[in-house]
């Protein structure tokens, strides 16, 4: 009890204080969707892609098709955004579409295995470029890997809990050094197509083919391509931190999404005027490779550059998704510590630990095609589901206040092409993975139903919030943020 009222009178003392700043603005906000989209995908992605359809030709038009679906689904989420102006994205949205229990099976299977995946495999990325240098040609080995991860991850959350400014002013950095970078290989690929290496580009060979491609590789390479596109709706995670949202979320976006898409099908075309479909399939760093052919003594600027590219991707994917696990928690959705705020940094680094947590774990397996596949799968249904939501609120909630409309027709299509994605690979090349994802979402309810339902509260539970809240300095927010 002393413990309680000592507690009680520290939250009282910093009541004034205790809330999430508005620090992102238009820029910031740009740099968050830019900077987490080109991470490691569109280093690592390029060969998967082109595994699945065979082939030049169809590889880009993947690739452009990807950003197409990126770019429908960021209008869509726009004006969800403006509407529902809530942190937590799509958690959010089908909360008020369809109530508690949609919303909650999303942050149950997001904040436990999704994000943290997510953010695994980006750290898993920028262990095996940052220790690439190390041991030139050689294979480098998953320890070194793995540990680089967990110091990329251990760092990034760390700077994450001291200072939110901080964070952002870190993301806008690194996002001017990845789009360099990306700049630097698709004037490498200029070069070469001006010497005239242009053989897999025409169309004569460009369509030549590996293999029949079936439906099953179309959805597959799509997987691949989304996930370098992954990140498109992290603006949307923190909406109650944005300047402005009714301005800048929409704008941030336009701008975004096609510069990304731009680049990402630039720097295909680059690599594939510098090596051979073979040559891409067999290197373990493209990118690495393109710089070792052409930029000589300077080779080092593209490792270096991935490297920071994906640190900063890693650092934009734990600033937004650790709010989703604040928001979720906040409704009741997890447990009571989550929801919690440090009382003098303002940063929600209850909910920053976790997830790094859970990522740290993550990188045990090492198994990054399968993290891309089972993520993207999982991914797409609860997409889906959001877009659907548009639909429904449409008639639902034909009265509220819509600053930014989207076209309903693209939510239509996005639903349909979600249902391909999910169902697609499926029938072709059934695989337990996709069993095992359905069964981890619905083994929520096991959790919801006592704990949310019906509330019950472990006994200990409360005793062990008090003791974490003044080890770490944090308190309940002081006030709800005004959400519409």
């Amino acid at each position: 009890m002393e413990s309680e009222k000592m507690l009680g009178e520290e939250t009282t003392s910093v009541s004034a204080s205790v809330q999430l700043e508005k620090r992102v603005g238009l820029f910031s906000g740009v740099a968050l969707i830019v900077g987490t989209m080109i991470g490691s995908g569109i280093f690592v992605s390029p060969k998967g892609v082109l595994r699945e359809v065979g082939g030049v030709g169809p590889s880009l038009l993947v690739w452009t098709g990807c950003g197409l679906i990126s770019t429908m689904g960021a209008v869509v989420y726009a004006e969800l955004g403006t509407m529902i102006k809530e942190s937590g994205g799509e958690y959010a949205y089908l909360f008020r579409a369809f109530g508690p229990i949609p919303a909650f099976l999303y942050q149950w299977t997001q904040v436990i295995l999704l994000l943290p995946a997510s953010l695994a495999a980006i750290a898993l990325s920028f262990g095996i470029y940052a220790g690439q240098p190390f041991f030139g040609s050689c294979k480098v080995p998953d320890l070194v890997v793995k540990s680089l991860a967990a110091v990329c991850l251990v760092l990034v959350t760390a700077l994450n809990c001291i200072s939110v400014k901080l964070a952002a002013r870190i993301q806008v950095f690194f996002t001017a050094i990845k789009v360099l970078a990306l700049g630097v290989i698709i004037g490498v690929g200029i070069y070469s197509l001006a010497l005239g290496n242009t053989p897999w580009l025409t169309p004569d060979k460009a369509f030549q083919t590996r293999h029949t491609i079936t439906i099953s590789d179309v959805g597959l390479a799509f997987y691949q391509g989304l996930w370098a596109y992954d990140g498109w709706n992290n603006l949307n995670f923190v909406t109650e931190e944005i300047e402005k949202p009714a301005r800048n979320l929409p704008l941030a976006i336009m701008i975004s999404i096609p510069l990304v898409t731009l680049l990402y099908v630039l720097t295909n075309v680059a690599y594939f005027s510098v090596m051979t479909p073979s040559e891409v399939l067999s290197s373990g760093a493209v990118a690495v490779t393109v710089g070792n052919r052409y930029l000589g003594v300077m080779s080092w600027l593209i490792p270096v550059s991935v490297v920071c590219s994906t640190f900063g991707a890693c650092n934009g994917q734990c600033f937004a998704t650790s709010r989703l696990c604040y928001t979720a928690a906040r409704k009741g959705h997890m447990v009571e510590i989550l929801s919690m705020i440090h009382v003098k940094l303002l940063t929600p680094s209850p909910a920053l630990i976790f997830n790094a947590f859970i990522a740290l774990i993550m990188i045990i397996p090492n198994d990054f095609d399968a993290i891309i596949n089972y993520f993207s799968f999982a991914a797409w249904m609860f997409y889906g589901s959001t877009f659907l939501a548009h639909i429904v609120m449409r008639f639902t909630q034909k009265d509220a206040e819509r600053q930014f409309r989207s076209p309903v027709i693209f939510s239509a299509l996005l639903v349909l092409a979600s249902l391909y994605l999910i169902v697609a690979p499926i029938i072709s090349e059934p695989d337990l993975w996709y069993l095992y994802a359905a069964i981890f979402i619905v083994a929520g309810l096991l959790f919801y139903f006592p704990f949310v339902h019906f509330g019950y509260n472990l006994p200990f539970m409360k005793n062990i919030t008090i003791c974490l809240q003044l080890l770490m300095n944090v308190s309940p927010p002081t006030e709800d943020p005004d959400v519409e």
